[in-house]
């Protein structure tokens, strides 16, 4: 057991003045409301001690960092500095109710149930993801506190039990980033992924590092050199106030990208990235032209997420150029606000403000909630529900077809997306390879039950025709058809294969 430490024995690394200065918009009142929390959970936890030796108080200060990094309020930094209280100490729930009032209340005690989850094969594996819907329903900021607290737990990993390690780290890489990926808050997911990745997969990790480190050496004198001249040519077309930044793609995102172009970095152009920061959207605009106006950009690689943004949310033009020295690079343009969101995702939206409800800012979070807890309020339509969160909703409790139910979400939720196009031009969200099955029913249950063909880009295609980025898809549809069984093999995603196989089941009825 390590020897007895005091906190302030880490003054250097714990600072709530630091704390306080990271806390964006802050009022007096939230600000007291962190001192007060910092000075509780410093005392509940003072003689805790973590693997590494240090106080485990060092973890609920780092919990809370994060959480005041991500733009969060006093209320849900207090719950961050408080949420291991009720589980690791002999403080009870009534305690935190007397001190810091209901609702802090209730967010230690949703992060304390969240807790106990444990990844021990596909039945907790599913649970797992369930309750992490159900908590994102009650209330999102409990889903960020637990982020936050797992974060600074796979920074600390090299101290846990090897044998936990892996467990640890596969549950992270497979629930935890994904949803922080889904929720558009890139700057966790991207770290959850790179600290998974050599626990996870150690061999593919140390091919990627040693591949990583060569490509960057080799063009970091050439990019140095490009960004100069990006600069000059931003300034004589009058936009010198424009921000450059480099980015080198995250490790764990670099290998998927190199398994989906069959393991060619010759293919992967955004390995390095500049990045180009304006004031505005007409800027960026601007400044793609000003671009294309010096270098050559290449065919086919020109992205518009502003008018589409990805599923996400991200928004930013995207274009890759041959630089002159024969080398390429990728230019992403966006505006400040859109790379706050990129980092920060749902985080950057949130009002924590003890008196304006998260109810009214989040209200499309609660069709997370399973159909038959939902209250009348929460069984309205819900209006700008994103297309996943309303997907998600259908989801029944899970059956005891475990392996089923994690492949759907896999599939529906957390793989690559595509954009489709109806012909009108709204965009259908869909999984990578759907076909026109999965795009009818997209739209509606009547369309895909009475589908009768389909044209991509004004062709005839059959119906298990992989979709995709930017294909137009028209549906023709007839009062009198009927979906058949092999369209149980053509169709993707879960939502689909689940409305055939009842179409099909009342057809057998009649």
């Amino acid at each position: 057991m390590p020897q007895s430490q005091s906190p302030q024995d880490n003054a250097s690394v714990i600072s709530l003045s630091d704390l306080i200065s990271l806390m964006r918009n802050s009022s007096a009142r939230d600000a007291e409301l962190v001192k007060k929390a910092f000075s509780f959970a410093e005392r509940a936890h003072a003689n805790h001690f973590r693997n590494s030796g240090e106080p485990y108080f060092v973890h609920l200060f780092e919990t809370a960092k994060i959480l005041s990094e991500l733009g969060a309020g006093g209320a849900v930094i207090a719950a961050g500095l408080l949420h291991d209280s009720m589980e690791d100490t002999g403080v009870k729930r009534e305690d935190i109710v007397k001190e810091f009032g209901e609702e802090i209340a209730f967010l230690v005690e949703g992060v304390t149930k969240l807790g106990h989850l444990k990844y021990q094969g596909a039945d907790r594996h599913n649970e797992s993801l369930r309750k992490l819907f159900v908590a994102m329903a009650e209330d999102i900021r409990v889903l960020l506190i637990k982020l936050a607290d797992r974060l600074h737990n796979m920074r600390t990993l090299e101290y846990v039990p090897q044998e936990k390690q892996k467990r640890i780290a596969a549950e992270t890489l497979e629930i935890y980033a994904p949803i922080a990926y889904r929720l558009g808050i890139r700057k966790l997911s991207r770290e959850l992924e790179d600290l998974s990745f050599p626990y996870v997969y150690p061999k593919e990790y140390g091919e990627m590092k040693k591949v990583l480190k060569e490509r960057h050496l080799d063009r970091a004198e050439s990019l140095e050199k490009f960004s100069r001249s990006v600069k000059k040519a931003l300034a004589k077309d009058g936009m010198a106030k424009a921000k450059t930044e480099y980015r080198v793609k995250s490790i764990y995102s670099l290998y998927n990208k190199y398994l989906r172009h069959d393991e060619d970095m010759e293919k992967i152009y955004d390995v390095n990235a500049m990045r180009i920061l304006v004031g505005s959207v007409s800027d960026c605009y601007k400044v793609l032209g000003i671009i294309h106006k010096h270098w050559r950009p290449l065919p086919r690689r020109i992205k518009d997420y502003i008018a589409f943004p990805k599923p996400n949310g991200y928004q930013a033009l995207h274009t890759t150029i041959f630089t002159g020295d024969g080398n390429i690079a990728e230019i992403q343009i966006k505006t400040e606000e859109m790379h706050r969101h990129s980092e920060y995702g749902i985080a950057s939206h949130l009002s924590y403000k003890k008196n304006r409800s998260t109810k009214d800012v989040l209200a499309w979070i609660y069709a997370l909630l399973p159909k038959r807890s939902q209250n009348k309020e929460r069984e309205q339509p819900i209006k700008d529900t994103p297309q996943w969160i309303s997907e998600l909703a259908a989801y029944e409790e899970p059956s005891k077809d475990y392996k089923r139910f994690r492949e759907e979400l896999d599939s529906d939720f957390f793989k690559h997306r595509i954009f489709a196009f109806s012909p009108k031009g709204d965009v259908v969200d869909l999984p990578l390879d759907s076909t026109p099955i999965d795009f009818a029913y997209s739209i509606h249950s009547y369309v895909g039950d009475h589908m009768t063909g389909a044209k991509v880009n004004g062709k005839l295609v059959s119906l298990d025709t992989p979709l995709k980025n930017g294909d137009i898809v028209f549906i023709t549809t007839s009062e009198s058809a009927k979906p058949n069984h092999k369209w149980l093999n053509m169709a993707k995603t879960g939502l689909a294969k689940r409305h055939i196989k009842n179409r099909l089941d009342k057809l057998g009825k009649q």
